[in-house]
């Protein structure tokens, strides 16, 4: 498998769970220029990362990734057995790609949607307001649990992805302790770990 991705960006997730899963794999680090050059584009045509190539499969969208990344390797158990656990962990797995993910776009790309300074603050103040309201929500969720689904998942990989744009762009999460347990368990996981050393993070 070949991951392309950018340094912190979403592919941060599936490069977690490709070393939760103990699967082979290869890194390709891309910049915000080459994602929009025609080479890059003939694999994702949207000019974002994820992209995960196995084989003749080239797959794009991180939740699809990492689910297919579980499912090919199921002795990971990144994915449950019933269908009730693993409604679960779609749950939050969709929470934080349709949701949490998307909301921070409105703080990365403020200028993209706004045209002046005033409503780009504007866009950020309420985006920033939106995203502590859910991330309040996960933190109920983890109340008396290690992990989001209650198990460990492939959504936890990409909730400690979306925790670390919130300090980067200087969210204020403290009040959130389960949140904050959460991550401190994950930065101590030896797959984080050796995801950020090799992302350089």
């Amino acid at each position: 498998m070949k991951l392309y991705y950018l340094p912190g960006a979403c592919p941060l997730a599936t490069h977690i769970a490709l070393n939760w899963a103990n699967a082979p794999y290869e890194l390709q680090a891309v910049s915000r220029e080459e994602i929009k050059q025609p080479a890059y584009l003939a694999l994702n045509p949207m000019g974002a990362v994820p992209v995960l190539v196995d084989g003749d499969l080239t797959l794009t969208q991180s939740a699809a990734i990492l689910e297919y990344v579980a499912e090919t390797h199921p002795e990971a158990g990144l994915m449950p057995d019933t269908p009730r656990e693993r409604a679960e962990v779609r749950r939050w797995l969709g929470l934080i790609n349709a949701d949490i993910h998307r909301t921070f776009g409105n703080l990365f790309g403020a200028a993209q949607f706004m045209s002046t300074p005033e409503g780009q603050r504007e866009l950020a103040e309420k985006s920033g307001a939106k995203l502590l309201g859910i991330f309040a929500i996960v933190d109920r969720q983890l109340e008396g649990k290690e992990w989001v689904a209650g198990a460990r998942s492939i959504a936890d990989p990409y909730l400690y992805t979306v925790m670390r744009w919130a300090k980067a762009k200087e969210l204020d999460l403290s009040r959130y302790k389960n949140l904050q347990a959460f991550y401190a368990r994950m930065e101590a996981d030896p797959g984080v770990r050796k995801a950020l050393k090799e992302q350089g993070l």
